[in-house]
């Protein structure tokens, strides 16, 4: 699914590894042997939807590893109640989910203008279930977040749009938010340049000495 970023990001001198979660276990236990095995030090995470509940876990359980982090079109995993509530008045079951996976997650200006992508997007999807937690993520625990973070979300993403965006941003610490125009539930597939030159920047801004 990331074949829009990795040429970008190795181009502009950054190693880009990608990876299959198995779906099994904590999934932050998951990404912390992948480091260990890839003997990972100190990177930028970013992770979009699932993965970005991924994202926010790891920062969360494994925050010493993180240079900066990057939660794209996620509605990142908090468990608070009136979270889980205000979810389901978003997306109510079953007639939310019985929406084709295209209309969930490709914003309309997308699918309009791009027939080809959509068909390719279609090809490349899977499903993967909710990964399980190694961190209960809540409100509270979004505030213990140092980790230089950057917020994404498309203006037409149905399931975080930019009002649920605020409310996470409010909860990290000097986190960056930004709104995608003409773009729904897959920022880095829909409009990749903006995507891309986002999380250039963002993270040339947090590396430091490495990258």
């Amino acid at each position: 699914m990331w074949v829009h970023q990795e040429p970008f990001f190795t181009n502009a001198g950054y190693r880009f590894v990608a990876y299959d979660r198995k779906g099994k276990g904590a999934a932050a236990d998951e990404l912390e042997l992948v480091a260990q095995q890839l003997k990972l030090e100190r990177f930028h995470l970013v992770g979009t939807a699932a993965g970005g509940i991924v994202a926010t876990d790891y920062a969360l359980s494994f925050p010493r590893r993180l240079l900066s982090l990057v939660i794209a079109n996620s509605i990142v995993g908090v468990q608070d109640e009136e979270y889980v509530a205000l979810m389901k008045r978003l997306r109510p079951a079953p007639q939310f989910d019985a929406l084709p996976v295209e209309v969930r997650e490709l914003g309309p200006s997308y699918r309009a203008a791009n027939p080809e992508g959509e068909k390719r997007w279609k090809a490349l999807a899977g499903h993967m279930p909710t990964p399980k937690t190694r961190s209960r993520i809540t409100f509270a625990a979004l505030e213990t977040i140092e980790t230089p973070t950057l917020l994404l979300t498309g203006d037409a993403d149905l399931y975080s749009p930019p009002p649920v965006l605020e409310l996470v941003q409010k909860r990290i610490r000097n986190a960056r938010a930004i709104v995608v125009p003409a773009c729904g539930h897959s920022a880095f597939w829909e409009q990749p340049e903006t995507f891309n030159r986002a999380v250039l920047e963002f993270i040339r801004t947090n590396s430091g000495s490495e990258s």
